[in-house]
């Protein structure tokens, strides 16, 4: 994530602001350039129409309706869309929340910071986000559901460009609880979104991209049955080897899988080394005869060679790993990449770049 500033008063602010703490300009987020902007009325009171600082050159802009929930703070040009227009993030919502539910509102909000996270690196990356609306774009749509009373469970998953995410995994106790369960040392909202638009990805890159034997030589045939492959990884646990082969216990499931937690791991870093490059964090050890590197971060998306990305993510990894133990807390980042996991993710990187 880049480092974002009030464009009035120069204060930081986060990525979901919708108010300047420090000066209370009106923010909002244009997609079209990746960055967060105080916004001046129009004095159009009938449409409610807002400006962006003039170097930007949007023209009139307005607030995505999801921002009346406070779920959304994207703008959308005025010129072409109607009041009540979604922005790019939104629009691909085919099912959200019953907000007649007491904490629909709350986890809601949850699950669309998670998702204009999701949507913000996607779009860094130069994936563009479908309009599901268009029938010649590629179909991407996201069903948020919580589990009904007698009616059957939700799921989380990806199928023919559905993706359904379970909301009540948006409540941090039910979430920790399902990580127990399934024995994983990380899941978190972002983490489902980064995963599943993988399988996503894979369809429009590697399945109708013409990388499919690539593809193959490095995760497994794909042709594999995948139900058969899923029921043998919960009954029995992945691999006895899967820590020299995967990134995940998980990615040994099946190559869809493989290539779907890959994708989820490869925009963990990019975005986690944008967002201390951003911060001029780097690595300056005070020991002289440590083997940890000193190290200045880079901007990822600058580095075309995903070895030379690694070489600055497991420094600081292990630098942001020790932070938190200092704090008694669990690992950011409680995984490790062994080199078979690394040419998966140099495979990732070189499909993104190919475009």
């Amino acid at each position: 994530m880049k480092l974002l500033t009030c464009s009035r008063c120069q204060s930081v602010v986060h990525f979901e602001a919708e108010a300047c703490p420090a000066c209370g300009a009106a923010l909002g987020f244009l997609p079209e350039a990746l960055t967060i902007v105080a916004l001046d009325p129009t004095g159009d009171d009938a449409d409610w129409l807002w400006l962006a600082p003039a170097r930007y050159e949007t023209g009139e802009l307005r607030f995505c309706a999801n921002r009346i929930h406070h779920v959304c703070n994207w703008m959308l040009p005025a010129s072409g869309t109607a009041a009540g227009a979604l922005c790019p993030a939104c629009r691909t919502n085919r099912i959200i929340p019953d907000l007649s539910r007491a904490d629909a509102l709350d986890d809601w909000r949850k699950l669309e910071i998670a998702k204009h996270r999701l949507f913000y690196t996607m779009l860094r990356l130069g994936i563009s986000l479908p309009d599901p609306a268009d029938p010649d774009t590629p179909r991407l749509e996201f069903d948020l559901l919580h589990p009904v009373v007698g009616q059957p469970k939700i799921r989380t998953g990806h199928a023919g460009g559905i993706v359904t995410i379970n909301a009540a995994e948006a409540s941090d106790a039910i979430r920790e609880q399902v990580r127990h369960q399934f024995n994983e040392p990380y899941r978190t909202l972002l983490g489902h979104f980064r995963h599943e638009i993988g399988h996503w990805v894979w369809a429009q890159r590697v399945q109708h991209g013409g990388r499919i034997e690539a593809f193959r030589t490095l995760f497994g045939d794909e042709r594999t049955d995948y139900a058969e492959a899923l029921r043998r990884y919960y009954a029995e646990g992945p691999r006895q080897d899967w820590p020299a082969h995967f990134i995940s216990a998980y990615a040994s499931a099946h190559p869809w899988e493989d290539f779907a937690e890959s994708w989820a791991h490869y925009l963990h870093i990019m975005d986690t080394l944008e967002t201390a490059f951003a911060l001029g964090i780097g690595i300056h050890p005070g020991n002289p005869d440590t083997s940890l590197p000193d190290l200045d971060t880079r901007d990822p998306y600058r580095i075309g060679d995903m070895h030379r990305i690694l070489d600055q993510w497991l420094p600081l990894v292990f630098a942001l790993n020790s932070l938190n133990r200092s704090m008694g807390l669990a690992d950011l980042y409680p995984f490790a990449i062994p080199p078979a996991a690394e040419a998966k993710l140099a495979f990732i990187h070189d499909l993104v770049r190919a475009g």
